[in-house]
């Protein structure tokens, strides 16, 4: 897969502040996971990128010179901003017109681009309201029906689920989900939130204080230097977990006990899961689920990271933030 982003010696500074720290990367895949805490340099890069703001070093996207291309990069990608950015007084047609003329539509195709943009962000019956009245939800929607009414090939979207309820972000999840096979475009979407990656992405980045910490698969940064021992297994057990957690423990193995009737068991060197089958069948439990434990990706984030991250506000439903 080519890259779609090539970043050689990126830097941006703001007086004495480094927000950007020579990033030198190649990045493809079809949704990838902008990662880092506040401050690491995320939303920088992205406006680095479509040519919106001066740095030093070289970048280009889709193979176009942010330094010297940046109208023609604007042309091909879509950006959905963090913060809300429309003008007052106009409807979400008028807003998503507007945008598509921005990027050099002529007036009768933009006006087509935008009511098709507005359907299938599922704003079709509200698309001729006020967006300065719509609800959060909305306006994310409309600010995604803003960044694909020019069909780009590439999107950017900065913190996409913000703000939303948990039945609204499914529903603006399974549309980013869906954007790589309907529209044929790739997508970065930088946020705080780990489950929104683990569900959507195939790719990842991961920066902290203006470095890049790691560029891969989700895959490859769990198993890149995973401090997950290979005798480690996660159990699912039918019954309560208390006597097999003793009784396992006597066979000289560490247990430590999981929400749903689950185990983490380590066993002693030289073993594997035969010795927790052995174990289960001279005990009588029934084991629903028995694998390999594999790194989460809260666990490998904070191991690329290391304990010194920002704080973050409470993510929705008590998931991780970071």
């Amino acid at each position: 897969m080519s890259a779609i982003i090539q970043l050689q010696n990126l830097s941006k500074s703001y007086g004495s502040i480094h927000a950007l720290k020579g990033l030198t990367a190649e990045i493809s895949g079809n949704v990838i996971g902008l990662l880092g805490p506040n401050g690491a340099g995320k939303s920088t890069m992205l406006k680095c990128l479509l040519g919106l703001t001066p740095h030093d070093g070289d970048a280009k996207v889709l193979g176009l010179s942010t330094k010297s291309e940046s109208f023609r990069i604007r042309d091909r990608v879509g950006y959905m901003p963090e913060m809300d950015s429309y003008l007052s007084g106009l409807t979400a047609v008028e807003l998503c017109c507007f945008a598509a003329e921005l990027s050099g539509l002529p007036r009768d195709e933009a006006m087509q681009r935008a009511h098709a943009a507005l359907y299938y962000a599922g704003l079709e019956d509200k698309r001729y309201l006020k967006v300065e009245g719509y609800s959060t939800g909305l306006k994310q929607r409309v600010k995604l029906a803003q960044a694909l009414v020019h069909d780009p090939e590439l999107l950017f979207l900065d913190e996409p689920t913000n703000g939303l309820d948990p039945r609204s972000r499914d529903e603006m999840l399974d549309l980013i989900m869906d954007l790589p096979k309907k529209r044929g475009c790739s997508i970065i979407i930088s946020t705080h939130l780990l489950p929104d990656v683990d569900r959507i992405c195939d790719q990842v980045i991961i920066m902290q204080q203006g470095m890049l910490k790691f560029t891969g698969t989700i895959e490859e940064l769990r198993s890149s230097g995973s401090g997950v021992n290979e005798c480690t297994y996660e159990i699912e057990m039918r019954d309560p977990t208390d006597e097999f957690a003793k009784v396992l423990q006597k066979a000289g193995c560490e247990v430590e006990d999981r929400p749903g009737q689950r185990l983490i068991v380590t066993v002693p060197s030289g073993e594997d899961a035969s010795l927790v089958m052995r174990q289960a069948n001279t005990a009588g439990a029934q084991l629903r689920h028995l694998e390999v434990r594999k790194e989460t990706l809260e666990e490998a984030f904070l191991r690329v990271v290391g304990t010194g991250l920002a704080q973050a506000p409470a993510a929705p439903s008590g998931e991780r933030q970071v």
